[in-house]
C-alpha cells in the first residue's frame, strides 16, 4: 500500500479517536472557549462551513467532517442561526491527537500496611514507592467560528480529553455529544425554547 494512503488512513483514524475521547469520559472533556470582544453576535444571523474543512482530505470530504457539519448545524440552528450561501459566520474544525505518558507513585510494601494492615502509615520496617506508568491518547477538537465579512475569528470552542476505547464503535453519537458540550458556551442569537 502506498505511504500517502497509509498516512491518510492514520490521520482519519486519529481524528476519529480524538472525538471519541469526548464521549468516553465519565466526567467529560475539558471545554475552553474564546470570543472576540468586538464581535457582535446579535448582528449575526447566518452561517456556513469553510471549504475545505480542516478535517477534510485532499479531494474529498471525510465521514468525520460530515458528522461534524451535521452536529454543528443542529447546534447553531437551535440557537437561531440559519444556513446560507452568503453567511455572516463561517465554521471550521480541527482535530488533533497526541500520545501522553502519565506516571503515578504510590506507597507500597510492608511498611505501608504490613501483612495485617496494623502499621498502616504509622511506622514500618522497610518501605518504598511503586511507580505506575500509563500511556494514553489525548485528543483535541476545536470549532472555529469566523466573521466572514471581517475574515477574523469571532469565537472558538475546544474540547480536550482522553481517548477511550469503548466509544470507537459509535463515532456519530460521540461527535453529537461533544459538539453539544462545546456549543453550550456559544452566544445564542435567539434563546432556545425552554
Amino acid at each position: 500500500m502506498n505511504q500517502v494512503l497509509v498516512r491518510r488512513r492514520r490521520y482519519a483514524f486519529s481524528g476519529a479517536l480524538a472525538l471519541l475521547l469526548l464521549a468516553g469520559c465519565a466526567s467529560g472533556p475539558s471545554i475552553y472557549v474564546n470570543a472576540d470582544p468586538s464581535a457582535s453576535f446579535a448582528g449575526y444571523r447566518t452561517y456556513n462551513f469553510m471549504t475545505p474543512l480542516g478535517t477534510d482530505r485532499p479531494g474529498y470530504s471525510s465521514v468525520l467532517s460530515e458528522y461534524l457539519r451535521t452536529a454543528a448545524s443542529r447546534e447553531l440552528e437551535a440557537r437561531g442561526y440559519q444556513k446560507s450561501d452568503n453567511p455572516d459566520l463561517l465554521v471550521n474544525f480541527n482535530v488533533q491527537t497526541k500520545e501522553k505518558i502519565q506516571s503515578t507513585s504510590m506507597p507500597s510494601g510492608p511498611a505501608y500496611g504490613g501483612y495485617y494492615g496494623y502499621r498502616s502509615g504509622y511506622y514500618g520496617v522497610w518501605g518504598g514507592y511503586e511507580t505506575q506508568i500509563t500511556q494514553y491518547t489525548e485528543g483535541t477538537l476545536t470549532v472555529d467560528v469566523v466573521d466572514a465579512a471581517r475574515k477574523q475569528l469571532a469565537w472558538d470552542g475546544t474540547a480536550v480529553g482522553r481517548v477511550h476505547e469503548e466509544a470507537r464503535k459509535n463515532l456519530q453519537p460521540a461527535v453529537d455529544k461533544v459538539m453539544a458540550q462545546i456549543f453550550e458556551k456559544f452566544p445564542s442569537r435567539n434563546p432556545p425554547a425552554p
